[in-house]
């Protein structure tokens, strides 16, 4: 508890800067003031504002229990939440303070305002959590035993990265730990801030905290992964000093969208998928918020909802805010809200789901498992995934994989590719699935693969990288290189009979030395195929 330097009044020091703001109206916890006609005691006019002098002057001209500006019982010091800055709404409306009938200042004018746009937000943002107990599927980050929830009641929210899948509530949890810890709270999006705001910001927090609150700032950063390299440097220097919590957000593996230098400061936080239960909840609730009682809207097409919206909870609301229009036509059906939506399936083609799905993909071929490399490539198809890149990926399979075992296999890889270059989406598939099947159905080799992998090993050696050529396999097109020997007792195979000579090719160091192995695969077994062929015996 602080007196504030304007009107002298006591307040919860992490409130000082609301109050000055509210023109020292709002956040006080006990007024001091002389109940005694007579005293001396006056406060300079310099600290005082307007109505505090006002109110001084009544004191003087009446008896104290006739002003009303000190004889008002102290108003509750609840934090109202405080509207985040950029792109985003706030997740709940701010706490006003005022009694009824008294004049609003600016700030809860703002608030009012902010309230009023809550109304016209759509669904997914009016249902936002306004407490971490509503927040769904998280429950090991802000459960009763929660990473986070203990982190705040303990007062030690360090910087952190929120990783995780869209609608999974990244944005939801940020602004909650701001909330909670009563910090000043900072919103930017990545898209549409520069370094120069973004260091504007941090001057900002630096005054906060020098000043008579020392009020902390938190600055959650949307879609860090969206700034450079060189633009996330500037987070460094106040992270590290304590200026500012920083608080990011993504949807990218940090460890490749986000500098190392960064993540090294910050704590990484994963944010699970949410399960069709969880998403099932979060409908059920809307309902009841929204008053819906269609009988369309029943537990089956929730259901729907859920598992259409692939763990995104925006996307789920966004169906529910849909079908809640469409329930109120006249003689519609469960089947035909069902057929209004929009058939989309979640994939980012340049997120982690990309990567992942090519993946499994290669990974199915790989064990010769048609179904479900066809599953994928339906997938990635369907998805609007680049069919060049598919096709890409199989040429590579074709070597790797398959290699030496079947050697038609690299050509028909080649030519899907060429395929694809020539006639495109959706003919094209046709030609994919052939070539997907065919490597699947193909033997499968990898002794030139691995015999590179061997070869590379062997250049990690020390001074194995740097061996000098054997004089006789070097080239000579210069008369000095010939005087010097290169290339001499250089031996042609077809000269020879059956293109056999006793000639070396490795450096002196490592000769006799093999990379190519014999097998076409390695010598581990796996015990859980040994197990299912004893149980089919």
């Amino acid at each position: 508890m602080v007196a504030c330097p304007l009107c002298n009044q006591q307040v919860e020091q992490r409130l000082i800067n609301e109050h000055i703001d509210d023109g020292c109206q709002t956040h006080i916890l006990e007024l001091h003031h002389n109940d005694a006609p007579g005293s001396s005691h006056k406060q300079h006019s310099f600290f005082s504002p307007a109505a505090r002098r006002a109110a001084s002057s009544s004191t003087k001209n009446g008896p104290p229990s006739t002003n009303p500006a000190l004889t008002a019982a102290p108003r509750p010091a609840d934090r109202p939440k405080t509207p985040p800055a950029g792109t985003k709404r706030p997740f709940g409306d701010a706490i006003d303070g005022h009694a009824h009938g008294e004049p609003r200042s600016p700030s809860a004018q703002k608030r009012t305002r902010l309230s009023a746009l809550q109304r016209v937000a759509p669904l997914p943002e009016r249902m936002r959590p306004t407490s971490l107990d509503d927040v769904c599927g998280q429950q090991g980050l802000v459960g009763p035993n929660g990473l986070l929830r203990g982190m705040i009641e303990a007062d030690k929210i360090p910087s952190m990265i929120l990783w995780g899948g869209p609608g999974t509530g990244k944005t939801t949890i940020a602004r909650l730990i701001a909330n909670a810890s009563g910090a000043r709270f900072v919103e930017i999006n990545s898209t549409s801030t520069g370094v120069a705001e973004v260091k504007k910001l941090f001057a900002d927090a630096l005054q906060e905290l020098q000043g008579l609150a020392q009020r902390k700032t938190i600055i959650f950063c949307d879609e860090i992964h969206r700034f450079s390299k060189s633009q996330q440097d500037v987070f460094l220097g106040p992270v590290e000093a304590g200026q500012v919590t920083l608080i990011a957000a993504t949807t990218e593996n940090p460890s490749f969208k986000v500098i190392n230098a960064l993540t090294s400061r910050c704590r990484i936080i994963t944010l699970s998928k949410l399960d069709d239960s969880d998403l099932l909840k979060i409908l059920e609730h809307a309902l009841v918020v929204e008053n819906c009682t269609s009988p369309l809207l029943d537990t089956e097409m929730l259901q729907y909802f859920a598992s259409f919206a692939d763990g995104d909870a925006r996307i789920a609301l966004n169906l529910l805010d849909l079908a809640m229009s469409l329930s109120k036509k006249p003689s519609i059906t469960a089947a035909d809200i069902k057929k209004e939506l929009t058939r989309t399936l979640v994939y980012d083609r340049n997120g982690d789901q990309h990567y992942d799905t090519i993946s499994a993909l290669h990974k199915s071929i790989r064990g010769s498992d048609p179904d479900a490399s066809l599953y994928y490539l339906a997938r990635m198809l369907q998805s609007g995934e680049d069919p060049l890149y598919i096709a890409r990926r199989l040429i590579v399979v074709a070597s790797e994989d398959v290699g030496l075992a079947d050697n038609t296999m690299l050509p028909l890889a080649t030519a899907a590719y060429a395929a694809c270059e020539k006639i495109g989406m959706p003919e094209c598939r046709i030609n994919l699935a052939h070539t997907v099947v065919a490597l699947c159905f193909a033997p499968k080799s990898t002794r030139s693969y691995r015999g590179l992998a061997n070869a590379m090993a062997a250049l990690d050696e020390p001074g194995i990288a740097g061996l000098p050529i054997p004089i006789h396999l070097r080239n000579a097109p210069t008369k000095l290189m010939k005087e010097m020997g290169y290339g001499a007792e250089y031996k042609y195979n077809p000269d020879f009979v059956e293109g056999k000579v006793n000639q070396e090719y490795l450096p002196e160091k490592i000769r006799g030395k093999r990379f190519l192995e014999d097998a076409d695969f390695g010598t581990k077994v796996d015990k859980g195929l040994v197990h299912r062929s004893s149980q089919k015996g």
